[in-house]
């Protein structure tokens, strides 16, 4: 069966059809997050660290480190780039232990995550584009990592998933000529809105059972596109996770992550409560209040999206004996007297094969 091996100095990560489903946590990217650019410019790392600690505590096997910010004092992210890919990877690698996936549209910054990394990285993308695939393929050779590739070339994005499968297996094709095996190709077959298509959900899991009995490879996607532009939903992720897991997809790019509510939705609630006369206990703190009244928690947390993964890889009997699933549903109090996570980790390399 195909095995895609994913490591970081310590830990080894597996996507492969019999393995647990591999959840690549997204959150450390800056697009579409005016503050965290911010930061990033400022050579603030606060958030990223929060965010890489969080993703892990969530159940997160891989973490994405994408470092496209686009500086107002340097618009060029071929100058700029590069070395805060660098910063970024070296940060996080000290912060936790599990894998990373080295994410950039800039070759120079695919090379400093690289260069800069402990272990054997994913790397995130190449396409099925000429340009692209000169590019990227000799990286992957080189620093003999596995890489996402995605189902478009030079036409753009095709509704067609037929079209779809004949890149995907284009590109595989072409790695092969550089001495790439099919095993380490991951192919992201595009998840397009079911909001604006009908038939995305039926079409992905169409070439997810397609890509893995002919050209049997692993697969993965950015989750969230399932559901973009539509109402609740965490409520469509859940049910599309656990059925493209069915049809044979083995990772996902996604948050991991149930973000903590916010103070004014706490002090919104509890006038609400106040208004209908309803007396709290004494000293009842925030976690509690937002637990009593469905609001979710004060801290970060497994997002719903874990739950339906956790559950999905134990009915796959991927989950031996329900470990995982019952570790999953412990208390906070119960996991840390069972343990508990580590802390900082030192640094170092890993020399690759």
């Amino acid at each position: 069966m195909t095995r895609t091996v994913v490591e970081s100095k310590t830990k080894t990560a597996v996507l492969g059809f019999d393995e647990p489903f591999c959840v690549i946590g997204e959150r450390i990217n800056p697009t579409g997050r005016k503050k965290l650019a911010a930061e990033l410019e400022a050579g603030d790392f606060s958030t990223v660290e929060k965010d890489a600690l969080a993703q892990v505590a969530a159940g997160a096997t891989v973490l994405d480190i994408n470092a496209g910010v686009v500086y107002n004092s340097n618009p060029n992210p071929n100058e700029t780039e590069p070395p805060l890919m660098r910063q970024i990877v070296e940060l996080v690698q000290g912060l936790v232990d599990v894998p990373l996936c080295i994410d950039s549209s800039v070759p120079g910054a695919l090379e400093a995550g690289l260069e800069a990394a402990e272990g054997r990285p994913l790397l995130n993308s190449v396409t099925g584009e000429e340009e692209r695939l000169e590019l990227v393929l000799p990286l992957v050779k080189k620093y003999n990592v596995p890489v996402v590739a995605i189902s478009n070339d030079d036409t753009g994005i095709s509704e067609d998933p037929d079209v779809r499968f004949d890149v995907a297996k284009k590109i595989v094709e072409r790695a092969a000529d550089f001495g790439i095996p099919a095993h380490d190709i991951v192919v992201d077959p595009l998840v397009m809105p079911i909001g604006a298509m009908a038939t995305a959900g039926q079409q992905v899991f169409a070439l997810v059972r397609r890509l893995r009995e002919e050209l049997g490879v692993n697969t993965t996607c950015g989750a969230s596109n399932i559901s973009f532009g539509l109402p609740n939903r965490h409520g469509i992720n859940n049910a599309f996770l656990p059925m493209a897991m069915g049809a044979g997809m083995t990772s996902a790019i996604m948050n991991p992550v149930a973000l903590p509510t916010t103070q004014k939705k706490i002090a919104e609630k509890k006038e609400a409560v106040a208004a209908a006369g309803i007396i709290l206990p004494e000293g009842m703190d925030d976690e509690a209040f937002v637990q009593m009244f469905g609001l979710g928690s004060t801290q970060p947390r497994a997002g719903k999206e874990m739950e339906a993964i956790r559950a999905a890889n134990l009915l796959t009997n991927n989950d031996p004996h329900g470990g995982a699933w019952i570790k999953f549903n412990k208390s906070p109090e119960e996991a840390a007297a069972a343990g508990g996570a580590g802390g900082r980790r030192g640094g170092g390399r890993r020399r690759r094969a």
